[in-house]
């Protein structure tokens, strides 16, 4: 693999010369490298120079998280089920309605998810669980929105409730992982009892990834249809600033979580925002379930405690709303 042989270049340069190469050190000796293996011919030139300027990010992803001071993560060769996807930075492509034309692959019929806009910059193609898909990037003008009018709202995500608004509306968490357990267990099991190499493994593998990236998109899906709801409703969305991957460390409610993609719902709202006309802020999650939004005070509730009942100020609200209230609060 090209990405392999890149990397095992840069690596001996550095261990014998104390010498980096950079990526257009690499790309220019490609011409070379076409002579020695002729296997490379079969593959456009744009894709492979886009072969060195990904390994290159990587190694300026590296260098950026050693300064920062955080884990390094030097960059690893990729085996091949890793190496998935593969971009058309400039040219090489072709599209039509019904087909798109790669140079050196021929014409592939397609299904077009959505009608593209804008100018087409570059098309990557990706390989996942027997399945191939184009994705294509492009450049739009950017339409100026005006400032909106309409209110700001709380957000509490929560798991009973995916996202609970300070206006008291409630979004459902869908618990796709959940519902589809039993299905998962019995494709593992199916998995667990093949034999390693051997075409049945294999089979039972793929069978075991497309029921989770089913799961993964009946997700996305969901807080897509959320955050378009937000966006439309709402000028400024505040979500508390949560340290996620800190919650899951919670082994009683790590799945549920996942579950519920938290994460996910916060990003494309942010996104959405862009486009939107409004603003998402992230707030100081710090006792915003166990403060009272109308005398600040502070009343301890396990988790099993769903109501808010102020001994202070006799305010009673649901726990939830409660919460995005304070969020809200915290965000203007």
């Amino acid at each position: 693999m090209l990405y392999n042989r890149l990397l095992g270049e840069r690596k001996d340069a550095y261990a014998k010369f104390q010498h980096t190469l950079s990526a257009y050190t690499q790309i220019n000796s490609f011409p070379v490298r076409k002579e020695a293996i002729p296997e490379l011919k079969t593959v456009h030139s744009q894709v492979l120079q886009d072969v060195a300027k990904r390994l290159d990010k990587a190694f300026q992803a590296f260098f950026q998280r050693v300064k920062s001071g955080e884990k390094p993560g030097y960059p690893r060769f990729q085996p091949v089920p890793r190496y998935h996807s593969f971009t058309y930075p400039q040219t090489g492509w072709k599209l039509s309605d019904r087909t798109v034309t790669l140079s050196k692959i021929g014409e592939v019929r397609m299904k077009r998810h959505r009608p593209i806009e804008g100018v087409i910059k570059t098309a990557t193609v990706i390989a996942k669980n027997g399945k191939y898909y184009v994705a294509f990037s492009g450049e739009i003008a950017m339409n100026i929105i005006p400032v909106s009018v309409l209110p700001a709202v709380g957000i509490d995500l929560g798991l009973k409730h995916l996202a609970t608004t300070s206006d008291g509306e409630f979004f459902e968490t869908p618990k796709h992982l959940r519902k589809s357990e039993r299905k998962l267990k019995r494709l593992q099991r199916q998995v667990s009892r093949r034999k390693k190499g051997s075409k049945r493994r294999k089979k039972a593998v793929r069978q075991l990834a497309r029921c989770h990236e089913h799961i993964a998109n009946q997700r996305m899906d969901n807080a897509h249809k959320v955050s378009r709801d937000l966006v439309t409703q709402y000028s400024l969305i505040a979500f508390e600033n949560l340290r996620i991957l800190n919650m899951t460390q919670n082994h009683h409610l790590a799945k549920s979580i996942a579950d519920a993609g938290w994460n996910t719902l916060v990003q494309f709202t942010a996104y959405k925002a862009e486009s939107a006309g409004c603003r998402v802020v992230l707030v100081n999650p710090y006792n915003t379930t166990q403060e009272c939004s109308h005398c600040h005070a502070l009343v301890h509730k396990e988790l099993q405690d769903r109501i808010h009942e102020c001994p202070h100020c006799g305010y009673v609200q649901d726990r939830d709303i409660n919460a995005a209230e304070n969020i809200l609060a915290r965000a203007v």
